[in-house]
Order: structure tokens, then sequence, then C-alpha cells
């Protein structure tokens, strides 16, 4: 009897519920740990070897001028925390994709555009910054019941 009674279940009662996210605290932690990836990288010297890299794709154009190291880390801060905040608001996770790539191809357009302003493009750190945090919120975005996913249903579109 007790066969059956278990065969009777459906696959959505067997499958817990996902928890329901939190957009400001896992967007800061999630920037609070990409944060340390990029301070973790800086100190081992991965990052100046990465700078090197991206030197070497706009080739020498006269290279004259250097960010300052603040600007760079500013840029850091933006995208560790700012990438995880704006991902977590937005519904659904193909918007997401889409708007975290598009953030990482902008950000390394900058790129040759500062190697033709005369500038090295020590843009490194804010690349991993902005990689990192969007897999992270990606990845807790898919774990978690978002707030802006709660108000999406499947016949929302057919009622218009």
């Amino acid at each position: 009897m007790s066969g059956i009674s278990e065969s009777n279940m459906s696959h959505s009662s067997l499958v817990a519920p996902r928890p329901v996210g939190h957009v400001l605290l896992a967007g800061g932690t999630i920037g609070l740990l990409s944060l340390f990836l990029c301070v973790g990288l800086s100190l081992l010297g991965i990052n100046t070897r990465m700078n090197t890299a991206l030197k070497g794709l706009v080739a020498d154009q006269g290279i004259v001028h250097s960010l300052p190291p603040w600007t760079i880390w500013l840029g850091v801060m933006v995208f560790a925390f700012g990438i995880p905040w704006i991902l977590l608001k937005v519904p659904q996770a193909w918007r997401r994709l889409a708007l975290w790539l598009t953030m990482v191809v902008v950000i390394c357009g900058w790129v040759p555009v500062l190697g033709l302003a005369a500038y090295a493009p020590d843009l490194a750190a804010p690349i991993v910054a902005a990689v990192w945090s969007g897999i992270c919120a990606m990845i807790y975005s898919v774990n978690h019941r978002m707030p802006c996913d709660s108000f999406q249903t499947s016949d929302s579109h057919e009622a218009r």
C-alpha cells in the first residue's frame, strides 16, 4: 500500500522549494568576495601578468601614460558590487545573462580605447571582478527565488 501512495506523489512535492533570495545581502557578499579575489590576484602578481597580456593585444601604440591605481580599484569596487546588485534585480535568467555579457564586453572594449589614448590598459582586475561577480550572481539567482521573479507568471503575457 505504501508503494501506491509513493507513486501517486507528484514530482513537485518531492523537490524542495528554492529559498527566497536577498538582493542587498547577496550582492554585498558577492561583491566582497570578488574584491578579495582581485586583491589576492594582485598580491600574487597575476594581475601584472594579465595586464602585460592585455598590453600585447593593443600592440605598442606609444603607451606613455598609466591610469592612477585608485581609478583601477574604484572600477573594481563598482563592478564587484554593482554587477551583482543589478543582476539580482533583473527578472528572468536570460535577461540576467544578456545584461552580464553585455557589461563584460563593454568593459573589455575599454582595452583598445585606452591603448589608442596612449594609456596602459591595466584592466585585468576590473575584468576579473566583472566576470567573477557575474558568475556568482547568476549561480545565486538560479538557486534562489528572487523577489523580481515572483511577479512573473507564465500567463502574464497572455493576459496582455
